[in-house]
């Protein structure tokens, strides 16, 4: 009994002496190489051999930003306070939103303009499927002209946005988003080998990544038409920023059936396609994106990302309401066709409305990746842009 009690003792002694020492088996709930005290509420009380102890996080920094990004720094002290129950800035994660501009933040507008605009031209002077307008035709060759040869501006018979309503209509929203995925594969203007679908700014994309896996939930806000953009952004962002977050122009819906009979008062028949009417209903830009975040989200987000005075609202009202809005500016002419007299400029803009700016040349790594940068007018486009015959 004696020796049955002493090897008890000795079985603890050795317990004890294993724990003090840092060797004590982990937990079966307990996470991997984290002490179980720092699940406890008295983790915050915790050493700060113990705090540098805990593994680094996965999104300490944003992958093609530079190290001393002075955005990068303001973004992360930001989410750092939002996220942390700890302050007094805390926000829940149901109530943590950011949102995007698109053309010119999370992908190129320089291709040669806005991939709307190039979506027109292709329809209008290069698709032999089609036959618009004899003036708004004339039109878009003149334009395609001067944005690759530079000259003096053609003036537009009507809006560009009411011209690519008008091309498009009667089409069902399937047939013409499955339009422009074919178009999406068309080489861009300006750069050697890349077509539409690899437009993207990869620092960006990694930013909407870090948000998310912060919390946030990402919605995009555009000038851009909203089915056209959802296709444009699924293969990319639709892992981050699903279609029913995407926010964009509006154009009006008809059926064959309807005639002058309001929508509100129609309901189509059962074999009825619903198909584009060729109108614009709601362009969404300046504080039209606020009014669509005001409607579509309900609540303020806590970050607002543009580059345009487009998105100038849309950043001031979210600093109305305590967030933070950041603006790129184009001023990188190596690996973009940026113009660094309108960066200037604009950032001027920004800083008397305490919105912060980000310096494409300066803080990010790489642009789009591998694709080499050329002249608009040496080009090796050929089914899109291409100079009228």
């Amino acid at each position: 009994m004696k020796k049955r009690i002493t090897a008890i003792i000795v079985a603890v002694l050795l317990t004890l002496s294993a724990a003090a020492c840092g060797n004590a088996p982990e937990s079966k709930n307990s996470t991997p190489g984290v002490s179980s005290a720092v699940s406890d509420s008295s983790a915050e009380k915790g050493t700060e051999d113990d705090k540098s102890s805990q593994p680094e996080s996965k999104t300490a920094t944003f992958e093609y930003w530079t190290e001393d990004s002075p955005a990068m720094k303001s973004i992360m002290t930001f989410v750092s306070q939002v996220t942390d129950e700890s302050s007094d800035k805390y926000v829940p994660e149901a109530e943590r939103i950011a949102v995007f501009d698109s053309d010119g933040t999370l992908y190129g507008e320089l291709f040669p303009t806005y991939v709307d605009q190039c979506l027109m031209i292709h329809r209008l002077a290069h698709d032999d499927t089609y036959k618009g307008a004899d003036e708004d035709v004339e039109y878009c060759k003149a334009l395609e002209q001067y944005l690759l040869n530079g000259g003096e501006k053609p003036k537009a018979p009507r809006s560009s946005g009411d011209i690519i309503a008008d091309a498009f209509k009667g089409f069902t929203v399937e047939e013409y988003r499955e339009y422009f995925r074919k178009f999406m594969s068309e080489p861009v203007v300006g750069f050697e080998n890349m077509t539409y679908a690899d437009g993207y700014y990869k620092p960006m994309i990694s930013l909407v990544k870090y948000l998310t896996e912060n919390g946030f939930k990402v919605y995009i806000n555009s000038g851009a038409e909203v089915n056209m953009l959802r296709e444009l952004s699924k293969d990319v962002l639709g892992e981050y920023i699903p279609s029913y977050q995407v926010i964009g122009t509006r154009y009006g819906f008809t059926t064959e059936g309807q005639g002058d009979t309001k929508a509100r008062d129609y309901t189509p028949e059962a074999d009825e396609k619903i198909t584009l009417d060729g109108t614009v209903k709601f362009k969404n830009l300046k504080l039209n994106k606020v009014v669509s975040i005001i409607n579509d989200l309900g609540i303020s987000p806590l970050l607002a990302f543009g580059n345009s005075s487009g998105d100038l609202a849309m950043g001031q009202y979210v600093i109305q309401h305590g967030g933070k809005a950041y603006m790129l500016l184009c001023d990188d002419t190596e690996r973009d066709h940026g113009d660094t007299e309108v960066a200037a400029a604009f950032k001027e803009e920004c800083q008397a409305m305490d919105i912060e700016t980000v310096s494409m040349k300066n803080e990010f790594t790489t642009i789009y990746g591998d694709f080499k940068l050329i002249p608009y007018s040496e080009s090796a486009a050929e089914e899109s842009l291409k100079p009228a015959a």
